[in-house]
């Protein structure tokens, strides 16, 4: 009786998944996502500073290039006139040390290979002969002479002296001659701009000069002065607003520099009292009462910008009139005394 009953019960078919286990899910602990976060701004923070650094790296190897390729081209300069002057050893020196720093800096790799050269040529000695005297006409003898000038300063001279051996053996002594051709030109630029007032033929030689190597920074500093100076005169007595302004720029840097007739001072100080005349007849007083002032700290007005500058000041800055203080005058009490003595 009881296994019938038993075999009664509907036995549930048996699935193969209810025969897994079911896994619970795991939570990511608080504590990663944390630390995830601290990390990722840790790198970001590190990233920052990584690209700041390389910033401030790449700006300072700016600076270092720009000072190398200047002390480059004075050493290159430099190394020019030690090669005109026979000091091979100090040229080759100079030349290797613009090589280092700048391996492509034009002509030195070449002039590096003639000192070279020129320094392992063994100075000849001349053997007296009975029957033979020594000829030093021709390039030789120009090339001496040009030696000569060039110690005595006659630039002009040594420059005609140099022309000569290019005309007659343009290969005798290259490296020297070019040295000697660079010296001379930047000399002469330098003396006509200086003491003779020649801008035009001074700015011409030195940039003749810089064919043969780079100037140096007082030449080009001056060639520069010479063209704003011309530059400025371009505009005198035509507007003497431009003129003021390119002449205020040269008087500031070479205040003698002059033309043979005004020196970059004075013409600065006379374009100054023109444009104050100007705005004072245009009726902008203020404008011409500080052109007046620049002129003076130069020098004199002339009597004309004196006049005008005096009558600018009174309408730029008119004087403030004061009022004094009126006084009013109260009558005296009266009084009880009697105005007469009595007699007794």
């Amino acid at each position: 009786m009881s296994e019938n009953i038993g075999n009664t019960q509907p036995v549930p078919p048996v699935q193969e998944d209810d025969t897994q286990p079911i896994k619970p899910l795991k939570k990511t602990p608080r504590w990663r996502s944390v630390l995830i976060s601290v990390l990722g701004f840790l790198l970001l923070i590190g990233l920052g500073g990584f690209g700041g650094y390389s910033s401030g790296i790449g700006v300072r190897k700016a600076a270092e290039e720009s000072v190398l390729t200047k002390q480059a081209s004075e050493q290159y300069a430099l190394a020019l006139v030690d090669i005109q002057f026979g000091r091979y050893e100090t040229a080759k020196q100079r030349l290797e040390f613009v090589i280092k720093s700048d391996p492509n800096f034009p002509g030195a790799a070449a002039k590096l290979t003639e000192v070279l050269i020129l320094s392992t040529i063994p100075t000849p000695t001349p053997m007296p002969t009975a029957t033979s005297t020594p000829d030093f006409s021709g390039a030789e003898s120009a090339y001496q002479r040009a030696q000569q000038l060039i110690l005595a300063q006659d630039w002009a001279g040594a420059l005609a002296a140099l022309d000569t051996i290019r005309k007659l053996d343009p290969t005798y002594k290259t490296a020297q001659v070019d040295g000697m051709y660079y010296f001379a030109l930047r000399n002469n630029g330098y003396n006509l701009i200086t003491t003779q007032g020649n801008l035009e033929g001074g700015i011409y030689y030195l940039t003749l000069a810089e064919r043969f190597g780079p100037l140096d920074n007082s030449a080009m500093g001056l060639r520069e002065g010479a063209r704003m100076y011309i530059t400025g005169a371009s505009f005198w007595q035509l507007d003497w607003k431009q003129a003021a302004e390119y002449f205020a720029q040269v008087s500031a840097g070479f205040p003698s520099l002059w033309d043979g007739t005004m020196s970059a001072s004075q013409r600065y100080q006379y374009a100054l009292m023109r444009y104050g005349d100007e705005l004072y007849l245009q009726l902008s007083y203020c404008s011409a009462n500080e052109q007046y002032t620049k002129a003076a700290a130069l020098g004199t007005l002339d009597n004309s910008s004196a006049k005008n500058a005096q009558d600018a000041f009174i309408q730029c800055f008119p004087a403030t009139p004061t009022f004094e203080p009126t006084v009013t005058l109260e009558a005296a009490p009266p009084t009880d005394a009697p105005t007469e003595v009595p007699t007794p």
